[in-house]
């Protein structure tokens, strides 16, 4: 969503009141799509849409530089987002670890049988946009949010890191395991309904992965970000080369990654949109007088 920000400063620099409108419409959608896929209920949604659009007004003459007023509302959308009267019930409450987001042998073996995955033939059988949403409402929030902000709204990795104040490689280690889990939750529910098997013990040999596998695992944003070292990318794609499950794993997770950026901005605001937009307009209006600046 940071072209329409982007969009919406060019309009506020051109003055006239149509621009003007045009560029709080935009911005009042950007900050209603970010809430809602975050919060995950509309009330909360548009209740932070128009706390953090009315905070933004006496701010606004003030940015000509379209990343600082990136940074500044989704940093304080995102605030308000945490302080949502609804917590996702089904969020865990620990941190993801990257073990336990990884397959074991038998899903890799699996994955290696269905061969490689085509990413757009995962986004179609994904089928529902509820299915992306009822999964990053599973992530713990300060997984959600990053993979919102950087997958979902465009943001860089140092733009992630000043909205959400950690550090860059925080940032890239949160985002690996939240899409990790998200394509863990999206290929669960891709897959049709198969037989139980009895499962095999967990300190089975057949069910531990290969050590070289679970160690390519850690690098895989960072190879697909085209952030890895060269020399790293060029021994993760060695091993790549005689390996099929792994093949099919990273198929998977970078299908995951572009059904993200795909998927769609959720349906515009309803509650008294049209009425925060006309009292945005007149604050601004006010605002701009105030600074001596015709409008």
């Amino acid at each position: 969503m940071r072209a329409e920000i982007e969009k919406a400063v060019q309009l506020l620099k051109d003055g006239d009141g149509a621009s003007v409108e045009q560029a709080l419409a935009l911005l009042q959608g950007t900050v209603f799509s970010f809430s809602m896929r975050v919060c995950g209920h509309r009330e909360d949604a548009e209740d932070t849409m128009q706390e953090v659009l009315l905070k933004s007004v006496p701010q606004l003459p003030k940015f000509d530089n379209p990343k600082a007023l990136v940074v500044w509302l989704y940093k304080v959308a995102k605030t308000r987002c945490l302080m949502s009267r609804r917590k996702s019930k089904f969020a865990p409450v620990h941190e993801l670890s990257l073990d336990e987001l990884m397959p074991d042998r038998n899903e890799l073996e699996q994955l290696s049988s269905n061969g490689k995955i085509n990413p757009e033939a995962f986004a179609i059988r994904g089928e529902q946009a509820s299915l992306l949403r009822a999964a990053i409402q599973k992530l713990p929030a300060q997984y959600r949010i990053v993979l919102v902000l950087r997958d979902m709204e465009g943001l860089t990795d140092d733009e992630v890191s000043e909205v959400t104040g950690v550090r860059p490689g925080t940032v890239r280690v949160r985002l690996h395991r939240a899409r990790l889990f998200v394509r863990k939750e999206l290929m669960r529910a891709a897959r049709p309904p198969e037989r139980k098997q009895a499962a095999l013990p967990a300190h089975s040999a057949e069910n531990i992965r290969p050590a070289r596998c679970k160690e390519m695992f850690a690098e895989l944003s960072d190879y697909l970000d085209e952030q890895l070292d060269d020399s790293l990318c060029q021994e993760l794609e060695r091993h790549m080369d005689g390996c099929g499950p792994c093949q099919a794993f990273v198929a998977s997770l970078e299908a995951t990654i572009e059904y993200c950026r795909r998927s769609g901005g959720d349906c515009p605001p309803q509650r008294n949109a049209s009425r925060l937009r006309k009292e945005l307009m007149q604050k601004y209006q006010h605002m701009s007088a105030a600074l001596g600046t015709k409008l």
